[in-house]
């Protein structure tokens, strides 16, 4: 080998190792090794920042934008709750959700598809009187399955397909990945339905620290109005008459408190502070004609309106690392932090003195007009019904119908996909059904600048010749191999690699020399970088390689080798006929 592939591959190692190491965010991984590749000069100054114009940067940003805007409109949500209402059983209301979370998942970013519907798993858990456990990472993997199956439901699949368009000239379109995503989440959704008993039973999520805290899940302060059917009643009345769905913890009369007893009967004027689920509250200020206070006011219309909010913290969270007694989030945010639990451990120390991890429950309370912005800033994704944010758009379908117009622009070839895209996120913008604060805090600036970095890094091994060195010698192993084998071992090796680099990071290493892989042994490209992008995809075996395992860990009350219990069977699966389905979609 010559010496710039040495370096090459040197550059490549040191990359993933600090990938292992875990001591820099991803981004800041990318950077370094795009700095490393400068200085030995595999990367050229003047194309060192050329993965920033690439259009893969642009397609991603855009995606993550139009996901933001259909998250936003609760469209998919509304479906949900409607369906579920006529499933009770466990293992009905498992398929219901593993099954909309996947197909989410090909529309909107995974993670943010789970997201989304993670607060109905977790209620739904309440009303049987079962773990959390049972739903979330079923959901978890279903999500990853759910990306495979369209060009913008995961990274590696946009990355896959320029590879294929630098070999070929031809890109993969919008729907080309379908028959193997499709196949791959029906055969995912089966064995979800009956594997989620590999699971432990002893498994107890943290997200019931409302309980654990003696709280309700939201509090808020209502006036009784002239003519209110609350007038007259007292408070024994009052919660009967709403069969209990809501607390009264306060009664506020003129300038003094009233106490909250039974017998005490409710006047005109009588400011009442309600808790209970979102739905719950709504009805019955609906129902007894009660009035938000502070409903008049111009400016901050709900700012006295302090709801109690569970949230787990993501993998890109600003509180990882830091202690909760300085994060000054009253004075900084205007919230509370008044618990924090954390799955497999019984914390000791107190409160200010925890640090934060990805995975932990965090117990917020402030005014409900802030909360969903101040939840976004933190990195935190809240547990509780949806309902009660107000952020949720007015224009429900709006996102969506912006959305199949582009994914209908690129599937037919009208289009480039990075022009559709891009159009779309500005179609949602401009209509309102995003704000434009909202879509810039959207977009996942760590990952834009990992690609932007890793794209230079990565075309260093095909100029230097690296990656055909790479290919070569995993040829001489395919040699012996059917053609099967040959395809199974890419996509086992995506997999080995994914859990300890970023999955975009990943296929920016492995497409490349999957492509010259396939050319060594006189194949087509396709069936290889679609098993890269596979393998990238599935990461089943740890907590850690993906943020929908991560975000599900603390509210499922998972330990570390949980993961593997129900992923081991199911990665097996996705190899064996994962490569079949590949070959009968991609002839060699």
């Amino acid at each position: 080998m010559t010496i710039p592939q040495w370096l090459s591959i040197a550059t490549l190692a040191g990359m993933m190792g600090l990938f292992i190491w875990g001591r820099f965010r991803y981004d800041v991984t990318a950077v370094i090794a795009l700095l490393a590749a400068l200085l030995v000069g595999i990367v050229k100054p003047k194309d060192a920042f050329t993965g920033f114009s690439d259009d893969i940067v642009i397609i991603v940003g855009s995606a993550l934008v139009l996901s933001a805007a259909v998250q936003r409109s609760g469209a998919i949500e509304t479906a949900l709750g409607f369906i579920s209402q006529h499933i009770r059983r466990v293992s009905s209301q498992l398929l219901v959700l593993t099954a909309s979370v996947g197909f989410a998942s090909a529309l909107i970013k995974n993670v943010g598809a789970l997201a989304m519907l993670m607060p109905a798993a977790i209620q739904m858990a309440k009303k049987n009187d079962a773990s959390p456990s049972v739903y979330l990472m079923p959901m978890s993997f279903a999500s990853l399955l759910g990306g495979l199956m369209t060009l913008v439901g995961t990274s590696p699949n946009i990355i896959v397909s320029r590879v294929r368009e630098d070999m070929t000239g031809e890109p993969f379109r919008m729907f080309d990945f379908f028959p193997t995503g499709f196949g791959l989440l029906v055969i995912g959704l089966i064995f979800l339905r009956f594997g989620y008993r590999l699971l432990p039973r002893n498994r107890q999520g943290v997200p019931t620290m409302g309980e654990a805290l003696n709280i309700s899940d939201y509090v808020t302060e209502a006036a009784v109005q002239e003519g209110s059917p609350a007038i007259g009643d007292s408070i024994a009345d009052f919660l009967e008459r709403h069969e209990h769905q809501i607390t009264v913890t306060g009664l506020l009369r003129g300038d003094m408190h009233g106490a909250v007893e039974p017998y005490v009967h409710l006047q005109e004027g009588d400011v009442l502070i309600l808790g209970g689920a979102p739905d719950a509250l709504e009805r019955v200020i609906a129902r007894d004609r009660l009035a938000l206070t502070g409903a008049d006011d111009k400016a901050d219309e709900d700012a006295d309106d302090i709801g109690v909010i569970e949230a787990v913290v993501t993998t890109d969270s600003a509180l990882i690392g830091r202690t909760a007694g300085r994060l000054l989030l009253r004075e900084r945010f205007g919230i509370n932090l008044i618990g924090v639990a954390r799955a497999g451990e019984t914390l000791t120390r107190k409160l200010g003195q925890t640090v934060l991890r990805a995975g932990d429950v965090l117990v917020l309370q402030g005014s409900i007009a802030l909360l969903p912005n101040r939840l976004h800033q933190l990195g935190v994704l809240p547990l509780a019904q949806r309902s009660i944010r107000l952020g949720l758009s007015q224009k429900g379908w709006l996102p969506l119908a912006i959305l199949a117009i582009a994914m209908t622009a690129t599937a037919t070839g009208v289009i480039p996909v990075a022009v559709a895209f891009f159009a779309a996120a500005g179609a949602v913008i401009i209509t309102g059904a995003l704000p434009v604060r909202e879509a810039y805090e959207a977009v996942e600036w760590p990952i834009l600048i990992m690609l932007g970095a890793l794209i230079p890094v990565s075309e260093s091994l095909q100029s230097t010749g690296a990656s055909n060195v790479i290919a070569t010698q995993l040829s001489h192993i395919a040699a012996v191999l059917p053609p099967w084998g040959a395809v199974a071992l890419i996509l086992v090796a995506a997999m080995a690699v994914t859990p300890f680099l970023n999955n975009a990071a990943t296929v920016l290493v492995m497409a490349p020399i999957a492509a010259v892989f396939a050319h060594d042994l006189g194949y087509r490209p396709e069936a290889f970088l679609i098993a890269t992008a596979i393998g990238a995809g599935c990461d089943f075996l740890t907590p850690i390689g993906h943020q929908c395992n991560t975000l599900v860990l603390g509210p499922g009350g998972y330990k570390f080798s949980d993961y593997a219990r129900l992923g081991a069977p199911l990665s097996l699966l996705v190899v064996l006929l994962g490569t079949p389905l590949i070959l009968w979609a991609w002839p060699l």
